[in-house]
Parts: structure tokens; C-alpha cells; sequence
């Protein structure tokens, strides 16, 4: 009996080991594809950043399968998870609709910047490539908050972008959220996060 309760526990143990290292296997190779994909059409566009963070080890880093659940509830949770962030970012290159996304994390660096100089030379960096007319990265947000920040990019302070951020927040979190949760990316994940939990 002893040995037969021994041996059922040993299979278990390892039928375990093998949905954890599906579930980490499919993660990979979604981020991956998308990045061969991405890379195919933008290759020196895609920034240091998502190629960074694509390249570590999910091993190392000990992403659960609960974590995968959890961005479903909401787009906070799902920037809030380093995984979450570059799934999120990766999907949205593979649709070349990104600059919402990095619009967001340039904003969040530029917060953290002490040196008023660096301040300033980062703030007219980021007028001229996300916030004016016609910019190469050109984000979406009403005149008046593009005629706001204008005047305060000449004395910028760190919340000097804060309402554009906002304000793209609330766009992905309308659009490019619910379509990431409908996605094939996100749907192959969760289908694998399920998987591991029911073992």
C-alpha cells in the first residue's frame, strides 16, 4: 500500500514538473513569435526596453500562473506585473500601436528625473516626439491639453505631462486593454495558467 501510495505521489510530483514547464514554454514562445514577427517589420524601431526584458529567462524570474489570471482584472494590475507590462507592450507592437504604451513609460521615467536640466532636455524630447503636431509618435489627445503642456514644456516640471498620461491611460484602458484580454496572445497564456492550476 505504502509503495503504491509512493508511486502515485511520485507521478503526480512529476505529471506537475511537465504542465509547469509547458506553461513556461508557451509564455517564451509567445514573446517570441511576437518579437520575430515585430522585428520582421520594425527591426531597428523596436526599442531596448521590451528587448530586454523579452530576453530574461521566465525561470528566473518565477512568473506564476496566477500572476496570468490576475491582468484580467484589471489594466493596473496588468502594468503593475513586469510580465504583464511586456506581453501588454509586445501585442501591441505586433498591431503597430505602441506608442500609447511607451508614451506612458517615458512618462513614468521622466517623473523620477532629479536634475532640472536633464528635466528640461527630457521634456522637449518627449513634446517633440509623442506631443506636437504631426510628431513621429503622435499620441492622441485633445487640443487643449497639447496647448497646456506647449506653454509648460518651456519651465517643465515633473508632473508637467501628467494630464496627456492620463489621458492615454484611459484610452488603453478602454481600447487596447479589452482587445489584449480577447487576444490569442492572452488567451493561449490563460489557457495555459489553467492548466498548471488544475494539476
Amino acid at each position: 500500500m505504502t509503495l503504491l501510495v509512493s508511486f502515485a505521489l511520485r507521478n503526480q510530483i512529476y505529471l506537475g514538473f511537465i504542465v509547469q514547464w509547458h506553461f513556461f514554454c508557451v509564455y517564451s514562445c509567445v514573446l517570441q513569435c511576437i518579437h520575430l514577427f515585430t522585428s520582421c517589420f520594425r527591426g531597428s524601431d523596436l526599442k531596448s526596453r521590451l528587448q530586454r526584458r523579452s530576453s530574461q529567462s521566465p525561470n528566473t524570474e518565477r512568473l506564476s500562473p496566477e500572476e496570468i489570471i490576475l491582468w484580467s482584472q484589471s489594466l493596473e494590475r496588468l502594468l503593475a506585473s513586469k510580465y504583464g507590462m511586456t506581453t501588454f507592450q509586445a501585442f501591441l507592437k505586433s498591431e503597430f500601436s505602441d506608442e500609447n504604451i511607451e508614451f506612458w513609460l517615458i512618462c513614468q521615467d521622466y517623473k523620477k528625473i532629479k536634475s532640472s536640466f536633464r528635466l528640461s532636455s527630457r521634456a522637449k524630447k518627449i513634446y517633440k516626439t509623442y506631443i506636437e503636431a504631426e510628431a513621429p509618435k503622435e499620441i492622441n489627445i485633445d487640443h487643449k491639453t497639447r496647448d497646456l503642456i506647449r506653454r509648460n514644456v518651456k519651465t517643465p516640471t515633473t508632473v508637467c505631462f501628467d494630464e496627456a498620461q492620463w489621458i492615454v491611460y484611459r484610452l488603453m484602458e478602454k481600447d487596447s486593454y479589452p482587445r489584449f484580454l480577447r487576444s490569442n496572445i492572452y488567451r493561449t497564456l490563460l489557457d495555459s495558467a489553467s492548466d498548471y492550476i488544475k494539476v
